[in-house]
């Protein structure tokens, strides 16, 4: 699982039949500290994230198993949205 942000919407008038009703959006990945990752990512909405919320996605061969009858053509998807965060640091 990693942590991102929501940057953006996807509209796709024509999708594949399993992607029907499922939101797409642009996520930046990022550090704990808020830095990003790496390149953005479109990943699968079921649970209502919208612009700016923090995110916890799940990519890789689980996000394609969010629906329990058939496997979905997706690499990410979006599982959570934070709340708050809290990281102790070492010193």
């Amino acid at each position: 699982m990693k942590l991102g942000t929501v940057i953006g919407n996807v509209w796709a008038t024509r999708k594949e039949d399993g992607l029907t009703g499922l939101k797409l959006l642009f996520v930046q990945p990022i550090h704990p500290n808020g830095t990003p990752i790496h390149s953005p990512i479109i990943a699968a909405d079921r649970i209502g994230a919208g612009m700016g919320d923090q995110v916890i996605i799940t990519e890789g061969g689980s996000a394609r198993f969010i629906t329990p009858d058939t496997p979905l053509p997706i690499d990410a998807v979006i599982i959570g949205i934070v709340d708050s965060t809290e990281i102790e640091r070492g010193e």
